[in-house]
């Protein structure tokens, strides 16, 4: 008898688990499990995404910083960029500061746009180009913020909506053996577990994303200010009157075509 009821108790146990509680659950219990499931395709998809878009942008960005303190002048600066374009915010920013002071140069302030001084509408365009650059960064990471937060309770609230039909059931059949309820609950803690693993790499990558983009923000204004000081004063900052520069040695200004 004991070998019997040893048995049907291992093969209860064997029949638990993540399969049975999917095909068991309701209309309700599948829905927060396809929606868990959309959220880890989604959150893996823009890791990967914005993982391969950032190696690509850092590569490519010291590939242009490299050659941008290694130019002789801005003219070589511009014909680097007329040959390659730009594919780095660095040299997004370089290509949208070299063409405003040439435009500025050639027409002037004849619109509205271009009011004021070189230096002014310069200061514009870099301003401009910084907040665009800051927007495609964040691309993506409000979704991942999203998902970090929410599926938790996603899965927590599958779990309440498994117990609370598993506690029905035992109720309804009148056997409320420990045999008969663990089962049950343990099975529906399983959306919980799911939950969570959804939201702890979406979490993590939202943090490491994040930092990844304010130390790409402050490099790019720290090149932003020198880049602007090279436009509008021919030298980068920290010159002294008598043209040796106490940082980076002087590019000598595009010329204007």
């Amino acid at each position: 008898m004991d070998v019997t009821t040893a048995t049907t108790t291992v093969n209860s146990a064997q029949a638990m688990g993540f399969g049975h509680f999917i095909t068991q659950a309701d209309f309700v219990g599948k829905f927060l499990f396809g929606v868990l499931v959309l959220m880890s395709v989604a959150s893996w998809a823009l890791i990967i995404a914005k993982g391969l878009t950032q190696y690509l942008r850092n590569k490519r960005s010291t590939g242009f910083l490299d050659f941008f303190w290694n130019a002789r002048s801005l003219d070589a600066v511009q014909a680097e960029l007329n040959t390659h374009g730009a594919r780095d915010p660095f040299s997004h920013l370089s290509a949208h500061a070299l063409h405003a002071q040439a435009h500025h140069a050639r027409h002037g302030s004849a619109r509205l746009a271009e009011a004021g001084t070189a230096n002014d509408f310069i200061t514009r365009t870099i301003k401009k180009v910084l907040d665009e650059e800051t927007t495609r960064l964040e691309s993506g990471l409000t979704t991942l913020a999203t998902i970090g937060a929410t599926a938790p309770f996603v899965g927590l609230f599958g779990t309440v909506w498994g117990v609370y039909h598993a506690l029905l059931a035992i109720g309804m059949s009148g056997s409320g053996t420990l045999d008969k309820v663990a089962g049950p609950v343990g099975e529906a803690l399983i959306m919980t577990g799911i939950g969570l693993a959804v939201a702890i790499p979406a979490v993590m990558a939202y943090n490491a994303f994040s930092r990844s983009n304010r130390v790409l923000s402050a490099r790019l204004d720290a090149f932003a200010y020198e880049l602007h000081s090279f436009l509008t004063l021919g030298e980068a900052p920290g010159a002294t009157a008598q043209g040796q520069a106490a940082n980076v040695r002087p590019l000598k200004p595009a010329t204007a075509s």
